[in-house]
């Protein structure tokens, strides 16, 4: 594998944008970093918005609430399967290709969204959506993590941490107001000259970063990730669809589809790590597991595993019970949340100067204690809590999260060398999306067994889903204990990293 080279940039727009070997990033590589940045908050917000009109959809469209969930299924099974691909594409193909590529796919499904005749192309349409936002997440860390001096990648991150919050936290308010006046089309119809105006602007502007290399694709790897990313990632959302008891149908998934989803899945995943241990030996493995060699690398994988777990099903569940326990509105439930997402995306810049002067420890244990506590605040909820109480106490733990999230993501990709950061942008955004699909699927699973309890108890309606809503609440608090155990334990990496393997630093 050919290391990354600091070239120049042409006057053409063909050449390369140097690597991180000067103090500060150019106007160039700003202006790269930016586009990439407006890529993700307009991928981030199609799916933010997308989620409360899931309700709206079933009554337009005349489909089952198990119907509408594979609008959600099939976008988490897409990003499942791409997302693993991606750090062998970013190896091989160069960064205006994949930009364009994945903005592309982007702009075409969100087209298809807003002319959609019925379901069937609508789930069509989620999926090439799917198939690039994939592509936009691990290029945008990689590139950053290539382009930006170490002594600067905290405040980088925190930007990204901005875009990150920022999106959901205007997503279900635009949602809303979209639902209420003019339909479910305006949501992708909102986003899509967005969306096209970015492509442009990257297909002009975006030039091409480092060098690529030339390798044959491995098609047994991509079908074996295929079978075990996706066969996990389907057996975690169906067991959140049969958990969450919106439809008689959920019910009617049996234990045998269930068993061959995830036997596939785990069969299929081992025998990918096994391809790819052999074929890394000559460098051309799909997804190199060589940065697993970096022990600072792996516990910051274990740690945002967790977190991503506790964190995607906690949030998943709390529009549920403020809906359900608490009455709260749809559009009221946006604003609700709406404070600890901006509070989430101002803390990113902050955060992330805090960790390029003093590194991580200093952000990531207060960060764990703040977002466990908040989760174990959220167990006290009932069908009685003020909803002031409930925005204060998540705006509490988006805090919390505001400073675990910019030291992770950098300590762990600043744990490898240069020519890895593909591969560990991509583990880590696939890790992401496996633990989340694990994290809601446990938590609906949980929150259907205690409310089929409560409602025998014969509790009313409110009170059935506030007990629901604690049992899974509990679960995520549980999760989330490790993490202030493992905050002691990642470091900030060393602002040089040699060319070779990782190893144990």
């Amino acid at each position: 594998m050919a290391a990354t080279d600091a070239t120049d940039i042409d006057a053409t727009g063909t050449g390369d944008v140097p690597v991180a070997d000067a103090r500060s990033t150019t106007p160039e590589q700003n202006r790269v970093i930016w586009l990439l940045l407006a890529a993700a908050f307009v991928a981030i917000l199609n799916e933010t918005t997308m989620g409360v009109a899931i309700p709206h959809l079933i009554g337009d469209l005349g489909i089952s609430a198990l119907q509408a969930q594979w609008l959600t299924t099939a976008f988490m099974l897409t990003m499942a399967v791409v997302i693993p691909v991606t750090g062998f594409l970013l190896q091989r193909f160069t960064m205006r290709a994949m930009f364009v590529a994945a903005m592309s796919l982007f702009s075409l499904g969100t087209l298809v969204a807003v002319v959609s005749p019925g379901f069937e192309m609508l789930v069509v349409a989620r999926v090439v959506q799917a198939s690039g936002t994939a592509i936009m997440l691990p290029l945008l860390m990689t590139t950053i993590m290539t382009v930006v001096p170490p002594h600067a990648r905290g405040r980088m991150m925190g930007r990204v941490s901005l875009v990150m919050a920022l999106a959901p936290a205007i997503g279900p308010t635009v949602s809303g107001l979209l639902l209420d006046t003019l339909g479910w089309r305006w949501i992708f119809g909102v986003v899509l000259p967005i969306a096209l105006v970015v492509l442009f602007a990257g297909a002009r502007w975006i030039h091409n970063l480092g060098s690529t290399r030339t390798a044959p694709v491995d098609v047994l790897s991509v079908v074996l990730s295929a079978f075990g990313f996706g066969g996990l990632v389907y057996g975690l959302s169906q067991i959140g669809a049969a958990g969450d008891g919106s439809s008689p149908d959920a019910g009617a998934l049996t234990g045998i589809t269930l068993a061959v989803s995830f036997g596939v899945g785990v069969v299929a995943l081992a025998l990918f790590v096994w391809r790819q241990l052999l074929l890394q030996r000559r460098d051309d493995a799909l997804l190199d597991l060589r940065v697993f060699r970096s022990t600072n690398f792996t516990l910051s994988v274990v740690y945002f595993t967790l977190m991503s777990a506790a964190f995607f099903g906690a949030i998943t569940v709390l529009p549920l019970y403020l809906n359900t326990a608490l009455g709260v509105s749809s559009l009221d439930t946006g604003l609700l949340v709406l404070p600890g997402s901006l509070a989430m995306g101002l803390a990113g810049p902050l955060v992330g100067r805090v960790y390029d002067r003093w590194g991580t420890r200093v952000l990531l244990v207060p960060g764990a204690i703040i977002t466990s506590g908040s989760l174990w605040m959220f167990t006290t909820f009932d069908a009685h809590t003020s909803v002031w109480i409930v925005a204060v106490v998540q705006t509490v733990m988006m805090i919390g999260l505001a400073l675990s999230f910019t030291p992770l993501f950098t300590a762990s990709l600043g744990s490898l060398p240069p020519r890895f950061y593909s591969y560990g942008s991509a583990v880590v955004s696939t890790m992401q999306q496996v633990a989340g699909a694990a994290g809601i699927a446990l938590m609906f699973t949980v929150m259907a067994a205690a409310s089929a309890g409560a409602h025998s108890a014969g509790l009313g309606d409110a009170d059935v889903s506030a007990s629901g809503a604690h049992a899974a609440f509990l679960i995520a608090a549980i999760v989330s204990l490790p993490l202030i155990v493992g905050a002691f334990l990642i470091r900030k990496p060393a602002d040089s990293i040699g060319e070779g393997a990782p190893t144990g630093h």
